[in-house]
């Protein structure tokens, strides 16, 4: 089950680093070139230059990340702290008009296989070599991975709750959508222990960090092979990670929608002829009807929204028969066939646009975006030649987890826990003796 270890973090030195705004970032995987650049610009201390370094003064983008952190070590710009800790990790956001905090805490966790740790998306190569040429220059962690377990009764965030009342924060910021993150440091040994023995029985989902977790194994195989040891809770055999309860009211998953282009003969009567033989196929004429049918169907029927650049009018196509899904992926569970982004690959895109799941995987004709807003803006944009856009409802926390215990992954980009976890906040350098 899980092991989970107190460490002394590394975190920015307030008395170098005045404003820990204008240091801390969205995860890697989150940041665009634009991004990159505004993060280079805020500071010259910003972690964007360990996690996504350009590449300076000739050298790889891997080595001059590393002599940034050995410089920022050697000048205290980061320094580490002196007791074990566990750091509660609070984050106050609003989202579609609702305020809520979801409340979790840092700490190091033992990597483990799928007994204890159970993953539900498939991981690209070439994002784990990219983060494990980054570890191997490094020797450090950055980003935390985000770390789901079940505690129906609250327990352990009661227990950090009565924690944090008489402490003060380490760190408090806001990231770029106005959600406040504060940090504390929780020393105390008797509560620490209590935590620990608290998670010892739990199961661990992986919410976010699939290919930094399948990073950090492949790297301790490799120190394994080399014959060098881990040390202490810092050791290469654990993991930075942030770990929040299931149950934790402030949990929010948001849908990410699919925007396609590139596509030689796109015709929308066509698509609409071919997928009415399996969907409800319903016509609107603002966007606001679009998502209204889309909300009132949420986990009651698989409905998704269409919209075409060359078209005026919003589409809605509800699944008639979920069964149909049974013969496309007849090896898969339930839970997995009935995925509203299964049905949309599967039969919208695959069957019907012939966009099949390599064209998925090298993103051939597909692009992602977060807000429904913001996909169809983007559809009517001169940025991009997008030909159509299809809306999805999030995926309930309740079918990730059934799917993971399943041992079955879900297709890339099916959740998006909102808000990020921020790098930054505090990170760890990994204790090897070689």
């Amino acid at each position: 089950m899980a092991q989970i270890y107190p460490f002394k973090g590394y975190r920015y030195n307030v008395e170098k680093v005045k404003d820990l705004n204008k240091v801390v970032t969205q995860p890697y995987d989150r940041i665009e070139a634009e991004d990159q650049d505004r993060y280079y610009q805020a500071s010259e201390y910003n972690i964007v230059r360990l996690i996504l370094n350009k590449g300076e003064d000739g050298k790889d983008r891997y080595e001059s990340a590393a002599e940034y952190l050995e410089k920022w070590l050697a000048e205290e710009v980061l320094v580490q702290d002196g007791q074990p800790s566990f750091y509660a990790y609070w984050q106050e956001y609003e989202v579609e008009g609702e305020k809520k905090v979801r409340k979790g805490f840092v700490g190091m966790g033992r990597l483990e296989g799928e007994e204890t740790v159970k993953a539900h998306e498939n991981t690209l190569d070439a994002p784990k070599e990219d983060r494990l040429n980054l570890m191997r220059a490094t020797e450090a962690n950055f980003g935390h991975i985000f770390m789901l377990y079940s505690d129906e009764e609250q327990r352990i965030i009661n227990l950090l709750d009565k924690a944090v009342k008489d402490l003060n924060p380490v760190a408090e910021v806001y990231d770029e959508d106005g959600n406040l993150h504060r940090l504390w440091q929780i020393s105390d040994p008797a509560l620490l222990e209590a935590v620990q023995e608290e998670m010892e029985d739990k199961i661990l989902y992986i919410a976010d960090g699939h290919h930094r977790y399948q990073t950090a194994v492949n790297f301790r195989n490799e120190c394994l092979a080399k014959g060098w040891k881990s040390i202490g809770a810092e050791g290469f055999e654990n993991r930075l990670m942030t770990f929040v309860n299931i149950n934790d009211p402030g949990i929010s998953i948001l849908a990410t929608h699919r925007l396609v282009h590139s596509l030689a003969d796109f015709d929308l009567e066509k698509f609409l002829a071919a997928a009415e033989e399996e969907f409800i196929i319903k016509k609107f004429t603002t966007a606001a009807e679009l998502y209204q049918e889309l909300d009132e169907s949420q986990n009651k029927l698989h409905t998704i929204g269409l919209k075409t650049r060359k078209d005026s009018f919003y589409y809605t196509l509800t699944l008639k028969d979920v069964s149909i899904m049974e013969s496309l992926v007849p090896d898969q569970s339930k839970a997995w066939r009935e995925l509203d982004v299964v049905i949309l690959h599967k039969l919208l895109l695959e069957k019907y646009l012939s966009i099949d799941e390599r064209a998925l995987a090298e993103n051939r004709n597909i692009d992602y975006i977060r807000y429904r807003d913001k996909a169809l803006e983007l559809l009517e944009s001169d940025a991009k030649e997008y030909q159509a856009a299809f809306l999805l409802n999030p995926t309930p926390i309740e079918a990730l987890k059934k799917i993971a215990d399943a041992g079955e992954r879900m297709p890339q980009k099916s959740t998006d826990f909102y808000p990020k976890l921020l790098t930054g906040l505090v990170l760890t350098k990994l204790n090897i003796q070689k």
